[in-house]
């Protein structure tokens, strides 16, 4: 498994800083939070499914989830003002470097033909998007205690120039990411 941004961070930001040709070792890209979210969706109703949800995600980030409520009625979708729609989790620190190593170093291999993350989940600022249809990929997960799969999203927000600096950066962490393909 890779070692972390932070153990390593003098001789990782020199070798970030020279590969990307810097001038200080301050304007080398850095992680500065990792952001877990999911929706309930269907399940909005039933409580047993929103305690699983909750504890679900609370289990693969090792800290409690905040329920995210509608702020609105919506007819149309069924949706009442203060029902519970989601749940997010925001991690920074060694909790955050902790989960980025086991998503790169055990959950993303276990991904059936993974081929590499896309290189278009970076926005133009530098942040990594990541969604993941199947929780069970994650180490915590007990196959015999699944009754339903949940999907969720990582938001990786990252201080940096260009989506080229925040990828190098992320290719030290390792995270894979797809050969380039030549449309001919």
């Amino acid at each position: 498994m890779k070692s972390t941004y932070k153990n390593e961070s003098e001789t990782m930001l020199q070798s970030l800083k020279d590969e990307l040709g810097l001038k200080n070792i301050f304007d080398c890209p850095r992680i500065i939070k990792t952001t877990i979210s999911t929706g309930v969706g269907a399940k909005k109703d039933d409580e047993k499914a929103l305690f699983e949800v909750d504890k679900i995600l609370s289990e693969i980030t090792g800290q409690k989830a905040k329920v995210n409520k509608s702020k609105q009625s919506v007819s149309a979708f069924k949706l009442r003002e203060n029902q519970v729609v989601g749940y997010t989790v925001t991690l920074r620190g060694k909790k955050m470097y902790d989960f980025l190593n086991k998503l790169t170093g055990v959950a993303l291999p276990r991904v059936r033909d993974f081929k590499g993350l896309s290189e278009l989940s970076f926005d133009g600022k530098g942040n990594f998007s990541l969604g993941i249809s199947e929780h069970t990929i994650m180490p915590e997960v007990k196959y015999e205690d699944v009754s339903s799969v949940i999907g969720f999203q990582v938001n990786i927000d990252i201080h940096s120039n260009t989506a080229y600096e925040s990828k190098i950066l992320l290719k030290k962490l390792g995270f894979m990411f797809e050969k380039e393909r030549k449309d001919g």
